[in-house]
């Protein structure tokens, strides 16, 4: 509040005694000047305004009527967004960065190996950052700790990309959702592939505490079955709520978090009643569950734009019969139970699961948010300040406001009248570079 204070009363002193040299003008390096900027805490537009950064966080925000002078200040970068809607970097809470991608070859994970598997990764980040996902939650990969490598390599400024919150590995059952089955046996996959799996609880608790040594942010658990995994069902509970508790009572001890990849309801139930954060997918969520999820406060983050995509091009692509029956069977009725959480006001956040489709359209789940329940704003929100909040990092993403990276998008048009605006951005900035 002090240098809010202190901004307005250079800015008045200025206004009052325009070409006195010895005025004392607060220091911004860089000023962007916004048409609109979508205000997602409050759920309003403000109209032309000045976005202040020093360095890589915002300083002010305030209307260029009264702070545009210093953009003509010599020595102050000035970027001219004002034809733009800017909004707050946005934030996909399930991605696969760190992966090879989704075909019709079962086997393509291990052929691809873990140099490659990086190189791809860094390709991946930069498509996915160019696309206005200036953070993202990557929520597990074949090849343990890839994820953490390109994090670290991103945070390093070897690698252009999001801002990296990763879990690592899977902790899974043997032959469960989160394992690469049907290529050899398991057994004999490569250990990397291997470094969650979990039999009990007290293994699912090492394993926990494994990754969390590594570098891991955050624990992904296969509670349930997998529409993408051989001979897995997605309606199966898998790890089981003793299990799942014991991964989360070793996170919270080490100050990480949890989430659930959890389809069926019993699975999802199980789940919360083990005290994760979230729930991934929730394509067969009951009343029951919605309900729990609810009084629970668990998140709920559901890719619900992704079952067309593996419908058409898994189709033409002959992906496995297998994959394609199980996605025919959880996409409508995850979408109803999408809206349903929507009415109820169970806690959503933005997840596409990218990966099983291109890196880089991301945001095409935004129309379908709307088309099932949400307001655009409310979708936007899901993407931004509701995102940042499942991460715990809300004071520091998700809003445009002073203390927050100064993490941007801009785009033509009034997302908020046509939410489609968001697949195509004209400007991203990350932490007040401009990287588009």
């Amino acid at each position: 509040m002090k240098r809010r204070a202190a901004l307005f009363g250079c800015t008045a002193l200025f206004f009052a005694s325009a070409g006195k040299a010895d005025i004392l003008l607060p220091e911004f390096p860089t000023i962007v000047r916004a048409g609109k900027i979508v205000d997602v805490t409050a759920g309003t537009v403000l109209h032309d305004q000045c976005i202040f950064i020093d360095e890589a966080k915002i300083s002010e925000i305030a209307p260029c009527t009264r702070a545009a002078f210093l953009a003509r200040m010599p020595g102050k970068a000035h970027i001219d967004w004002s034809a733009f809607t800017v909004l707050p970097g946005l934030i996909d809470l399930h991605t696969h960065l760190a992966d090879a991608g989704q075909s019709a070859d079962l086997a393509l994970p291990i052929k691809t190996s873990p140099a490659a598997t990086a190189l791809i990764g860094a390709h991946n980040a930069r498509l996915t950052l160019e696309a206005g996902f200036t953070a993202v939650r990557d929520v597990g990969t074949y090849r343990g700790l890839a994820d953490i490598a390109l994090r670290d390599a991103i945070n390093a400024g070897h690698v252009p990309g999001p801002r990296m919150f990763v879990a690592g590995a899977y902790i899974t059952l043997p032959k469960g959702g989160g394992e690469l089955n049907g290529v050899v046996p398991n057994e004999d996959l490569p250990a990397d592939m291997r470094l969650g799996i979990a039999s009990t609880p007290q293994e699912a608790a090492t394993k926990t505490a494994f990754l969390i040594e590594q570098g891991a942010d955050f624990i992904k658990t296969i509670a349930t079955g997998a529409v993408l995994a051989i001979g897995t069902e997605p309606g199966e509970p898998e790890l089981s709520e003793a299990q799942l508790r014991a991964v989360v009572q070793t996170a919270k001890a080490k100050g990480k978090f949890v989430t659930a990849h959890a389809h069926g309801a019993v699975g999802i139930k199980n789940a919360i009643r083990a005290g994760v954060r979230s729930i991934e997918h929730a394509s067969l969520i009951d009343d029951e569950a919605l309900a729990m999820a609810k009084a629970s406060g668990t998140w709920l983050v559901m890719d619900i734009y992704n079952g067309d995509y593996i419908d058409d091009i898994g189709t033409r692509e002959k992906w496995p019969e297998e994959y394609l029956r199980k996605n025919r069977e959880t996409t409508d009725v995850q979408r109803i139970g999408f809206t349903k959480a929507v009415k109820m006001g169970v806690k959503l956040a933005y997840g596409s699961d990218s990966g099983v489709y291109p890196h880089g359209q991301n945001a095409k789940q935004f129309a379908y948010m709307v088309r099932y329940g949400m307001t655009p704003m409310q979708a936007i929100q899901s993407a931004t300040v509701r995102a940042a909040e499942l991460l715990g990092k809300d004071d520091e993403l998700g809003s445009i406001a002073p203390g927050r990276f100064a993490d941007l998008v801009a785009v033509a048009g009034n997302p908020l009248n046509d939410i489609t605006a968001l697949e195509n951005v004209a400007h991203v900035m990350k932490g007040g570079n401009t990287v588009r």
